[in-house]
């Protein structure tokens, strides 16, 4: 049973906006492990990786920007544009966890 405060939050989502959210979650995640393997097949290390996962978020937050925001980024993402760049922890972590997966893989024997 929900307290009343809850049920005043729930009333404030609106689930067009929070559906759309979900779907740029799972785009930046995609785009965090493409960046990850992108990154090991090229064999790229230290900071040269990195920057290829700045470029990637960068890229991907330009064109869900004008793609699916329309140029309008607050009136669907929580902060506009600082919420659209962040690339949250998990995909962080999703790019270093494949790029050295595929950095393994390709060069094991260099």
């Amino acid at each position: 049973m929900s307290t009343p405060a809850e049920a005043a939050a729930q009333q404030l989502l609106y689930v067009p906006n929070v559906q759309f959210n979900s779907s740029l979650t799972t785009v930046k995640f995609l785009a965090a492990c493409f960046s990850g393997a992108v990154a090991g097949i090229l064999g790229l290390q230290n900071w040269s990786g990195f920057a290829l996962f700045l470029a990637s978020t960068l890229l991907t937050s330009l064109c869900i920007h004008t793609i699916n925001c329309r140029g309008h980024p607050a009136k669907y993402i929580p902060n506009g544009w600082a919420g659209l760049i962040n690339p949250g922890q998990d995909n962080a972590s999703t790019f270093i966890l494949v790029w050295t997966l595929f950095y393994g893989i390709v060069h094991v024997y260099d």
